[in-house]
C-alpha cells in the first residue's frame, strides 16, 4: 500500500464509522478533505573515496602461491588473501557440484596454481575441497 493510499485510509475511515451510525434529525456533516503528501525516496548513494584502489586492498605485483593443500577451506582464503591473493574461487573436488556453505566443513585437496610457484597479484587460484571426512 502506497504512502498516499495509507493517509486516505486513515483520514477517511473515521468518517466512514460516524456517517454508518445514522441519527433520527438529519445533521449537517462537514466534508473531510484528504490531501496526501508523496515524496520521492532520496538517493542513497555514496560520493566516490578519495583513497586510491591500491590502498583499499594490498597491491601485489607477483609473489609465491602458499600451499593450502590439508588446510580447512576458511582458512586457506584467509592464507591466499594474506599473501595477496584474492581472486580466489572454489568447487566441490567430489564432482558433485555441491556449494560451499560453511567453509570451516571443508579440506582442500588440490589447488590451481600448485603452492610455491610464482603468480601476479590477480591470478585466478582455484581451490577444489571435499567435506571434512569423506
Amino acid at each position: 500500500m502506497t504512502r498516499a493510499s495509507i493517509v486516505i485510509v486513515l483520514t477517511t475511515a473515521p468518517l466512514l464509522l460516524l456517517s454508518a451510525c445514522g441519527t433520527a434529525t438529519p445533521t449537517t456533516q462537514p466534508t473531510a478533505t484528504a490531501t496526501a503528501t508523496v515524496t520521492a525516496p532520496q538517493s542513497t548513494t555514496t560520493q566516490p573515496s578519495a583513497v586510491p584502489p591500491s590502498a583499499a586492498r594490498p597491491s601485489v605485483q607477483a609473489g609465491v602461491v602458499p600451499n593450502v593443500v590439508g588446510l580447512n577451506h576458511q582458512l586457506a582464503q584467509d592464507t591466499m588473501q594474506a599473501a595477496g591473493f584474492y581472486y580466489l574461487t572454489e568447487q566441490d573436488a567430489t564432482g558433485q557440484g555441491r556449494l560451499l556453505i560453511n567453509d570451516r566443513n571443508w579440506v582442500v585437496v588440490s589447488q590451481s596454481p600448485a603452492g610455491g610457484t610464482k603468480a601476479a597479484a590477480d591470478t585466478k587460484i582455484v581451490l577444489r575441497s571435499k567435506k571434512i571426512g569423506e
